[in-house]
């Protein structure tokens, strides 16, 4: 979760070239924000899941990885801190896959300091009002304690199950074929062959459900799964 306040972000750059990282970095060092650098995909894998930041920066061409795997790999287990990828690679459909793979904003290089401050700021205001708790007709899912309730009962969730109905809830009423739901929650390339999600949906129905009401999480024939909105 975000943890900015007075102006100041916390701040993972991902990026290999070190000209481009000292500049971003003394640039947004000078601005208040505190700038941690990862130089490979492995690095800043680590360190965004081993630390809670209010904003990523993301390159797309790493030593080790494409930037597009790290964005998919940081939203399996986070979708709610900003990331903005800073790449050289400026066609439209770049753009468009990685804002589908949830990117928040593309900049594309070389750009202005000011142009990257702005959108620093305009990403970590959005970060900060995310909903910490998500609700709909009949769930409530506090995304920090990861606590999900219903009617007034509470149950603790493993990571994965957590990541699951959060991933449902966000898309409320929408239908998430099995293929979505692997893609986001578990990372591409996962065996699409493979009744994870199915055996996931039953753990959590096990525990949210109630004898003689429907489900909580909807199977809709031959298409996936959805919460009510």
């Amino acid at each position: 979760m975000p943890t900015a306040g007075r102006g100041r972000v916390r701040i993972l750059l991902i990026e290999d070239e070190d000209g481009i990282a000292s500049f971003i970095a003394k640039g947004l060092g000078a601005e208040g924000h505190a700038v941690e650098r990862a130089s490979t995909a492995a690095e800043g894998h680590a360190l965004a899941f081993a630390h809670t930041y209010d904003l990523i920066l993301l390159d797309l061409l790493l030593p080790d990885s494409n930037g597009r795997d790290v964005l998919a790999a940081i939203r399996t287990r986070d979708t709610e801190t900003p990331v903005i990828v800073v790449s050289a690679l400026g066609e439209i459909d770049d753009k468009v896959t990685l804002l589908d793979l949830g990117a928040d904003d593309y900049l594309v290089k070389p750009f202005a300091f000011a142009e990257l401050a702005a959108r620093v700021r305009a990403a970590a205001r959005h970060g900060q009002s995310s909903s910490r708790v998500l609700r709909t007709l009949e769930l409530e899912l506090d995304t920090k304690t990861r606590v999900a309730t219903r009617e007034g009962a509470q149950v603790d969730l493993p990571s994965r199950e957590f990541q699951l109905l959060e991933y449902l809830m966000r898309h409320p009423g929408q239908v998430l074929s099995r293929q979505q739901i692997l893609d986001s929650v578990w990372g591409f390339g996962f065996d699409t062959e493979s009744n994870i999600v199915d055996v996931y949906v039953s753990y959590l129905r096990r525990k949210l459900d109630r004898p003689d009401e429907p489900s909580v999480i909807e199977t809709v024939r031959g298409a996936g799964y959805r919460v009510r909105a």
